[in-house]
């Protein structure tokens, strides 16, 4: 039985100690190296007499950066992430709301960290950890290890312990600090790791950013099981043709992307110079897969096993997966499948009754189980809106998520993915799912991306796109496929449509752009 995300860590490094575990673009660390790191960052915490806390982390992405995430866990607080690609003005925010007494920068970050105001105290990785190279280096920073301590505090965990904080984008503009915990998270490796088939042998190539939850999926698969994951530089992803080179040159099997990450390399034709010949198992999610560019990865590798994974932050990454296991043609949707084990999906309308699998009705995708996170850090009140009781449970107080987004069952049981409930309109006297209009979008060829947004006080559907078509032929081919009430009002072509950190469309951006 898994209770600390950790247990397994010198188990690996005594298996695979000279292996790489995460390599970065400036540096690699072992397992051996890893474990070292870990157990002296956890001894400093515990020195500075710093207990059961969150602690930030602010580090440019790197296996260090990892490490200092473990060595805070090892210490037993929890780790807060920002980066430099955050506002300052959300930064400061984060830093109000978590109240750390301790910030773990790296040279590059440390001129930025002394001036959030930061009122605890602001300490470099390399203060902490000595360089681990070189003859002797390694036994010397043992020295540094107070490795009864450590054993203490892992004696006294518990699974429910917290383990991270990782902000979300709140309504109001104040971001939300989801807490997650031990027992979610290994949960969730051990579901992931069943149906993806993670292994010893697994070579992950990470895209998502480290202040996420969707790392996980790379960051603790890699030291339950020896695995190797290589941090790719974010500039190849503007790059696919470097991109794939980067895939081949590191034999890369395994991907855990967002959905836009791989359209980037399908639709610009990457596959007829280059294809990822190591790939053999691909996982994506965040956004709806647009047929068009799915067809292209699974022509381009046919050998490879294609899942899509859905879920929230709020439910410890992803809780739901379907292994696409037949053909799909343009105008259709991709399942979301069937919810891991030890974790329900409940569709509840807009009565709170649930919505059969029998009656194909939409209703809002709640989640119930091992997979829930904590609740909101000190937002007591956002917390009570989105964790409520199970209003089919009444006999005891059990909670559930309420994610916001729509779902469906189609005629074979599978769980579909409808929109966003803030992505459904009403517009001449019609329900209207965005999501709709952008599907048909993307299915005109030379088109490479497509956003809606819905202009209410002017009751205008506008449709932000990338590709070959002007914006007067969009509107002609697009009364093709919709009903004259669903076409754009205005169309606006783009080079490349935003994304935010995390890969997703922007829809912020889109509605700004709106008002210029």
């Amino acid at each position: 039985m898994h209770n600390h995300v950790l247990q397994d860590l010198k188990k690996t490094a005594m298996a695979f100690p000279d292996k790489a575990a995460f390599c970065g673009e400036h540096s690699c660390l072992t397992f051996r190296q890893l474990s070292l790191s870990v157990d002296i960052i956890g001894s400093y915490i515990l020195r500075e007499g710093i207990r059961r806390s969150p602690i930030v982390v602010f580090m440019e992405k790197s296996p260090e950066e990892v490490a200092a995430f473990f060595g805070i866990i090892r210490a037993g607080s929890y780790y807060v992430p920002i980066d430099s690609e955050m506002p300052q003005i959300r930064i400061q925010l984060i830093l109000e709301n978590v109240k750390a007494p301790l910030l773990i920068c790296d040279e590059s970050t440390k001129t930025v960290a002394q001036e959030l105001g930061f009122t605890g105290k602001i300490v470099s990785y390399s203060e902490i950890v000595p360089s681990l190279e070189g003859p002797g280096a390694q036994e010397t920073a043992a020295g540094n290890i107070d490795t009864e301590e450590l054993e203490e505090v892992f004696r006294r965990s518990i699974d429910t312990d917290p383990l991270y904080v990782v902000f979300t984008s709140g309504s109001t503009g104040i971001p939300k600090g989801v807490v997650g915990c031990h027992r979610a998270v290994n949960d969730y490796i051990d579901q992931l790791s069943e149906v993806l088939g993670f292994s010893s042998e697994t070579v992950f190539g990470n895209q998502t950013p480290l202040y996420l939850d969707a790392c996980f999926k790379e960051l603790f698969p890699t030291i339950r099981y020896g695995a190797t994951t290589y941090f790719i530089p974010k500039a190849l992803f503007m790059q696919p043709l470097k991109l794939v080179e980067y895939l081949n040159e590191h034999e890369i099997n395994t991907v855990c992307w967002v959905v836009s990450a791989l359209t980037i390399i399908s639709a610009f034709h990457t596959f007829k110079t280059e294809i990822p010949k190591y790939l053999r198992t691909i996982a994506f999610g965040s956004e709806v897969f647009p047929i068009k560019q799915f067809k292209m990865w699974r022509e381009a590798l046919p050998e490879a096993t294609f899942t899509n994974l859905y879920g929230p932050t709020e439910g410890t990454g992803m809780c739901c997966y379907y292994r696409v296991d037949r053909d799909f043609e343009e105008g259709d949707a991709i399942p979301i499948g069937r919810p891991f084990d030890n974790t329900d999906i409940l569709l509840l309308d807009e009565e709170d009754h649930e919505v059969t699998k029998e009656s194909g009705e939409q209703g809002e995708i709640c989640i119930r189980g091992t997979s829930l996170t904590l609740g909101y850090m000190n937002n007591p009140e956002k917390t009570e809106e989105a964790f409520t009781r199970n209003p089919l449970q009444t006999a005891w107080p059990e909670l559930i998520y309420r994610t916001g987004d729509i779902g469906r069952y189609n005629e074979r049981g599978e769980l579909m993915f409808v929109s966003r409930k803030d992505f459904q309109i009403k517009h001449m006297g019609h329900r209207i799912e965005l999501g709709e209009i952008e599907v048909n979008a993307e299915n005109i060829d030379g088109i490479t991306g497509a956003a809606c947004v819905y202009q209410k006080e002017k009751g205008k559907i506008v449709l932000f796109y990338s590709g070959d078509k002007e914006e007067n032929e969009m509107k002609v081919l697009l009364k093709d496929s919709l009903p004259r009430y669903m076409v754009p009002n205005v169309t606006r072509k783009l080079p490349r449509i935003p994304l935010t950190s995390n890969g997703k469309t922007d829809r912020v951006a889109l509605a700004a752009m709106i008002e210029k």
